[in-house]
């Protein structure tokens, strides 16, 4: 049977109609290009800058647009978003607030559209010098280092996102070989396990690795001693998990290495696997100052990733053995900049953010895939004394 030409536009519509009103009903995956909003922690004291910088990121062509200062804040150094997406937390790294000897961490709300930040409120973080802050899987706490205080402590997160006071405090004692740089504790990191059972610290002061029951119920943190030690004068400082939540990685600042560590789930464990330096082979003799900074485990468990300063100023990539977890180094590359105090990998995993703090600028390098090689995409973003960098879905 033939249809008219009237007759058959009529059913083209209609078809097409319902194809629209079903693909618009249908729920949607986010699009593994669509921008995300990027927050630059800072230090302000002696810099022009003011406090966290907005920018957004489009993970199509790897650029960043900066979109200004999203809160004036001081020396808000490490920086963690909540999993909902809505709230931004904050470490202020300084050494008083609310007339006692400590830091503070700000606790904000996120404007998607903008990238602006409303501060909700500050809370003492029981120590000086705070300078990380992570949350656990819940999203219902805050966990803080103090590295001048050499403490640790726990928030309760609201539902507004607001903090409530420390509920989990731990402060340490003792020292440990370097009598300039460890003359006492100096918590550097602490975060959840993958399991969320586990609260674990990396102590530069100590040389040590503190294991913690963590009760995600009221924050509480209950010591597993012996705590895990490092080599003595390494100075431990940030920790990674691998995806498969098998395996941990430390960087030791002072020693410039990673550690690998197994991780046993079923009591917190650490037993150690190996120890690997993070300059190559070429620097065999090297005997200048070592100022390892960051540390991170590409999405797709292949590579590892660790920055080192002090002149240095590369990024150093290693191969991860995916039976043993165990370490292989490739290469290391410039950052083009001066002191790489941080770097992060973009959701997409394409691309590697490197924040050179003494230069004031973000250079981008591109990942690949199958090797883990850093190659410069000729992209660098002015950016005031840049301290820590995190990545926010925008909508």
């Amino acid at each position: 049977m033939k249809l008219s030409r009237r007759r058959f536009a009529i059913l083209l519509f209609s078809a097409a109609s319902l194809l629209f009103f079903a693909t618009a009903a249908s729920p949607q995956k986010r699009s593994p290009n669509k921008p995300y909003l990027v927050y630059v922690g800072t230090y302000t004291n002696k810099t022009e800058s003011k406090g966290i910088y907005a920018y957004l990121f489009d993970p199509g062509v790897g650029k960043l647009s900066p979109l200004g200062l999203a809160a004036e804040s001081e020396d808000p150094s490490f920086l963690a978003v909540h999993t909902s997406g809505k709230y931004f937390y904050a470490v202020n790294e300084i050494d008083h607030f609310g007339g006692r000897k400590s830091g503070a961490v700000s606790a904000f709300s996120i404007d998607a559209k903008t990238g602006k930040l409303t501060l909700l409120n500050q809370a003492s973080t029981q120590g000086a010098g705070p300078c990380h802050i992570s949350l656990d899987k819940t999203g219902k706490f805050a966990l803080v280092a103090n590295y001048d205080g050499g403490s640790i402590a726990t928030f309760p997160i609201r539902d507004d996102g607001s903090l409530g006071e420390a509920a989990g405090f731990v402060q340490h004692r003792g020292s440990s070989v370097n009598k300039e740089r460890q003359e006492a504790p100096h918590s550097h990191w602490i975060g959840v396990s993958p399991d969320n059972r586990f609260a674990i610290e990396a102590n530069l002061g100590l040389d040590e690795l503190p294991v913690y029951h963590f009760n995600a119920g009221n924050g509480d943190l209950s010591p597993i001693e012996p705590f895990v030690k490092v080599i003595p004068g390494a100075g431990p400082r940030h920790l990674a998990f691998h995806p498969n939540g098998k395996f941990a990685y430390v960087l030791s600042e002072m020693g410039s290495s990673v550690t690998a560590f197994a991780y046993k789930a079923s009591n917190g464990s650490l037993p150690s696997l190996q120890t690997v330096s993070t300059l190559s082979i070429l620097r065999k003799d090297y005997s200048g100052p070592k100022e390892a900074a960051e540390i991170a485990v590409h999405p797709s468990g292949k590579f590892l990733y660790a920055s080192n300063r002090a002149g240095i100023d590369t990024i150093s990539a290693f191969s991860i053995d995916p039976v043993k977890g165990t370490l292989k180094l490739k290469d290391e590359y410039p950052t083009m900049g001066k002191t790489p105090r941080n770097f992060a990998i973009d959701p997409t995993g394409k691309f590697l953010l490197a924040a050179n703090q003494e230069s004031n600028n973000i250079v981008i390098f591109r990942i690949d895939s199958a090797t883990g090689t850093l190659s410069p995409t000729g992209e660098i973003t002015e950016a005031p004394s840049p301290v820590c960098i995190t990545f926010v879905a925008a909508r």
